[in-house]
């Protein structure tokens, strides 16, 4: 029988037992992968644990053992977890996870200690938004360029940081969308929620709602005028940014610890 190299005392199980349900408008074993996978992207329950068994669970969420049993098959699914017999279901090692899964991506956004995840998902972009405002500068047609404009606009106009994120997610989305490369996509799908999560966090950090405006205007721009090297600078001009906004929050918790 395989052994847990990292067992949970009983009294840390009781400790992190009682979690309550988030019923969102999915189904119930939906929201039971979405608490328990958000524990283990938290790493309340670190690679290598055996969780609490279905019953546990179960008794917590106030549901069925079919509903966790259902939300443990998803969760295996992303790669969080093995499940085996007389066993139960362990937490996988984090190199396994199904990082760029939309799920994962949102729970990292949403953890207590996410500026780290933040810079990766910065570091991601740099990979990727530059080559596709050039491409969407070359390729776009007039109704993405207007859909890229409008979302623009909004961000300027938002009254409320609801509205400014939102705006900003569908500008980025749109620029994936004009480079007309049916690879990048895909992208925005998946990366959506993270990116509304990361500019929430950097709005309030800079504690401006229109923060780095001109910055979006300048990619707006040069999109339109289809200059795509100018396009890639002001990317990266507005990536840098965002970074230092991250870094001086991560050097203000550095000094508080």
């Amino acid at each position: 029988m395989d052994k847990n190299p990292n067992p949970i005392s009983p009294a840390l199980q009781r400790k992190k037992a009682a979690p309550k349900l988030k019923r969102g408008p999915g189904s119930v074993h939906s929201s039971v992968a979405e608490a328990i996978g958000m524990r283990i992207v938290r790493g309340e329950f670190p690679p290598g644990t055996i969780l609490p068994n279905e019953a546990k669970w179960a008794a917590d969420f106030k549901v069925s053992r079919s509903a966790v049993r259902e939300g443990i098959k998803i969760l295996m699914a992303k790669n969080l977890l093995v499940s085996r017999p007389k066993v139960g279901s362990r937490v996988e090692p984090r190199e396994r996870w199904s990082l760029l899964d939309h799920d994962i991506l949102t729970w990292y956004a949403t953890a207590p200690n996410r500026e780290k995840f933040l810079l990766s998902l910065q570091q991601f972009r740099y990979i990727v938004e530059p080559e596709a405002a050039a491409l969407a500068a070359e390729f776009h047609t007039e109704e993405q360029m207007h859909e890229i404009s409008a979302a623009c606009q909004d961000m300027a106009t938002a009254p409320s940081l609801h509205e400014r994120t939102e705006a900003d997610v569908r500008f980025h989305l749109a620029v994936l969308r004009a480079t007309n490369n049916e690879l990048l996509l895909p992208l925005g799908v998946i990366i959506d929620q993270a990116l509304n999560n990361l500019f929430i966090f950097i709005t309030r950090q800079a504690n401006d709602l229109h923060y780095a405006q001109d910055l979006h205007e300048e990619i707006e721009r040069n999109i339109r005028l289809r200059k795509p090297q100018a396009a890639r600078i002001a990317v990266r001009n507005l990536l840098a940014n965002s970074d230092e906004v991250i870094r001086k929050r991560r050097a203000r918790k550095s000094r508080k610890n």
